[in-house]
């Protein structure tokens, strides 16, 4: 555990059977507008505190399936938070923002913002939630853009509620970014490195933190800041853990030709305090809904303020560069003899324990395989019904051995556990070729030397 206080929490409450898992100083009844990824967690945890929730969303159909609890994306573990929450009458889903804003103490703004063609933050939401919102604001409230925003936002959206014809005494605004990852979001929200809240009012940040009470009075640190430093902080941290990403990718294309090992030369680098071992491990590229859209969004802004962002430039260069290794490993493997060949995919998600493949390097890869007139058989855990809408007429497998059988091939894009503990004796009887690329590097190089497997991996001789 990332933090024992909140552990010990945790047993106490367990012993002493309190309905969540930790109970809040004081319970604040909550609004989340939005029940995307962000919202739905944020909604769900923070019920789990034991806070009264009401999560809004216009989606009708949405909110008729959360009511009847089927989660619409994949996270281990929100199901069940859900369903408890629910039955505890602490989580509720509604289409109704009016009576939700009027019943809440504090309202979370948790709605997407893609990135759009120019590499830009899409706002049209956030706009069209202040706009929604500001009919309502008749009785005090704390707006908490938890939403990932350009730097300035919040300011921009405090003059755009003025503007819009609400008293300033009516609502002060809160900057709490999220530092969610895909796959692991229940635990870092129950067990953060830190939490982060800007505004300009001592009381309305006294507010947001109490949400938090159980986290802060366990230890978690909390940085109390301005708008505008909070917004920068979540651009920041994201745009240095990118560039970390492509910078070990980077070296792993050294490792590749030098005959070094990435994975001792990541080991010793990762052993140095100063630099630390999360983020050095060497893969086909970052995707996901965050790294790309907040580093774009970062170097438009540098362009904005006048300040040329050279490294994450570099660090969104490199990674395009690096989503192509896959498949320029394997057409090595295959001395570029790829048309009519049969290569199996595994791994459509940008990364384990996730549905998403917003910006996944699996995209690239099954690209330049259509492009070169190979046949592909992919499989996923669970995104494949996300890649359907991008590749409908892509060659979907039910299982790793179907994906397997009379292939040539094989690559591997995503670290499911499943794919790490692939059966190679196995693999080897069901390939037409026994030639797989690891762009992961899960799978040992011993056993599949053992096995007569060609096979290529990123920074491993």
């Amino acid at each position: 555990m990332k933090n024992k206080k909140i552990f010990l929490c945790l047993i106490v409450n367990f012993l002493l059977g309190f309905p969540s898992i930790f109970c809040a100083t004081q319970n604040v009844t909550v609004t989340v507008i939005g029940t995307g990824y962000v919202g739905l967690i944020t909604g769900a945890c923070c019920a789990d505190f034991g806070h009264t929730v009401f999560c809004v969303d216009n989606d009708a159909a949405k909110i008729e399936q959360l009511t009847h609890n089927h989660i619409p994306i994949y996270e281990p573990g929100l199901a069940a938070l859900v369903v408890k929450n629910v039955a505890g009458q602490r989580l509720h889903f509604t289409t109704d923002m009016a009576g939700a804003v009027d019943k809440s103490n504090v309202i979370v703004i948790a709605v997407g913002t893609p990135m759009g063609q120019n590499g830009c933050a899409d706002l049209s939401a956030v706009y069209q939630v202040f706009a929604a919102i500001a009919n309502h604001l008749d009785t005090y409230k704390i707006i908490c853009i938890k939403s990932t925003v350009p730097i300035g936002t919040g300011h921009k959206m405090i003059q755009f509620l003025t503007q819009l014809g609400v008293d300033q005494n009516n609502f002060d605004l809160v900057s709490n970014p999220e530092f969610l990852r895909e796959g692991s979001a229940i635990n870092d929200f129950m067990y953060p490195d830190r939490i982060v809240i800007g505004g300009t009012n001592s009381a309305a940040i006294e507010s947001i933190k109490n949400l938090y009470a159980p986290l802060l009075n366990a230890g978690v640190p909390c940085v109390c800041t301005s708008i505008v430093s909070s917004e920068t902080i979540k651009y920041a941290s994201n745009a240095f853990l990118a560039t970390k990403l492509s910078f070990i990718n980077e070296i792993a294309d050294i490792c590749d030709n030098s005959g070094a090992d990435i994975e001792d030369v990541a080991k010793g680098m990762g052993l140095d305090k100063r630099i630390g071992t999360a983020f050095l491990r060497p893969g086909p590229g970052f995707g996901g809904s965050c790294f790309p859209k907040d580093c774009h969004e970062l170097d438009n802004m540098g362009k904005s303020l006048g300040v040329t962002m050279h490294v994450v430039e570099a660090a969104l260069a490199r990674n395009e560069e690096q989503k192509r290794k896959p498949f320029e490993k394997l057409s090595a493997l295959m001395r570029g003899e790829l048309a009519g060949k049969s290569v199996a995919l595994l791994g459509l998600a940008f990364k384990n324990n996730t549905d998403d493949i917003r910006y996944s390097p699996a995209i690239t890869t099954i690209e330049l395989l259509l492009q070169n007139h190979v046949h592909i058989r992919a499989f996923d855990p669970a995104a494949m019904q996300n890649m359907r809408k991008l590749f409908p007429d892509l060659c979907y497998a039910q299982s790793i051995d179907q994906a397997l059988t009379g292939a040539d091939a094989a690559i591997i894009l995503t670290e499911w556990d499943e794919f790490k503990s692939i059966d190679l004796a196995q693999a080897a009887l069901l390939m037409n070729q026994k030639i797989i690329v690891d762009a992961r590097n899960i799978l040992d190089p011993a056993q599949l030397k053992e096995h007569s497997f060609a096979y290529a991996m990123m920074g491993r001789p």
